[in-house]
């Protein structure tokens, strides 16, 4: 039924991803959006996965890949950290990824692949693209997308073109309803489809998504 539903959703709702070619001739940072243990790494806190994720494991693989890349070549590379302070809840959410400890880290693939150049964006603004991955889908990276959107339409962020989504580098949380129903004040939240409105939302408001990303040389026409 999920399935069907996904489907007649795609359907209705098409992508339609392109595909991005970074060359080094273009100025492109990579922002990585709450890669912590708190919300990928099995049993590490009340948001993690309980069980192994294809989803979110598949996202950290391509995530920790491209930092890599970035990393390398010596371009931009800034990260979003969830956390919070102990006092202040976040309703609807219970405590997670408290300050200071493991669950607001970095996964460690990913502290691996950066330390040492977890960078920022060009301080002069000069970055053209910001391509964009980390999980939620529909939460955390739709946010920073549609403020990013927002303030480059205001002109805040020149001269920023365009925010690129990278949907395979992105993940979101499953909690399918028969275990939501099991749950006080809990909503339910199927994987595959809030992955997919997430990123049909982000290109909605003007962001590019992209299902394949690669390295080379532009080819002279």
């Amino acid at each position: 039924m999920v399935s069907k539903t996904i489907d007649m959703l795609k359907k209705d709702l098409p992508l339609e991803p392109g595909s991005l070619l970074l060359s080094g001739h273009v100025k492109t940072g990579l922002v990585l959006v709450d890669i912590v243990n708190g919300f990928c790494t099995v049993g590490a806190g009340n948001l993690a996965p309980r069980q192994p994720d294809k989803q979110i494991s598949h996202m950290l693989d391509e995530s920790v890949k491209l930092a890599r890349m970035f990393c390398d070549k010596k371009w931009p590379v800034f990260a979003f950290l969830d956390s919070h302070h102990p006092d202040i809840p976040e309703p609807p959410y219970p405590p997670h990824c408290i300050i200071g400890t493991e669950e607001a880290e970095l996964v460690p693939g990913a502290r691996k692949c950066i330390d040492g150049f977890l960078g920022s964006v060009e301080k002069d603004g000069s970055n053209v693209f910001i391509l964009v991955v980390g999980i939620c889908t529909d939460l955390c990276v739709l946010d920073f997308v549609c403020s990013t959107l927002s303030a480059r339409n205001l002109r805040f962020l020149a001269p920023l073109e365009d925010v690129i989504v990278y949907s395979h580098g992105c993940a979101t949380y499953d909690l399918p309803v028969h275990v939501a129903d099991t749950i006080q004040g809990a909503l339910a939240h199927p994987q595959d489809l809030m992955h997919h409105i997430g990123l049909f939302m982000a290109k909605g408001r003007g962001a590019k998504v992209v299902s394949e990303v690669s390295f080379g040389a532009v080819k002279e026409p």
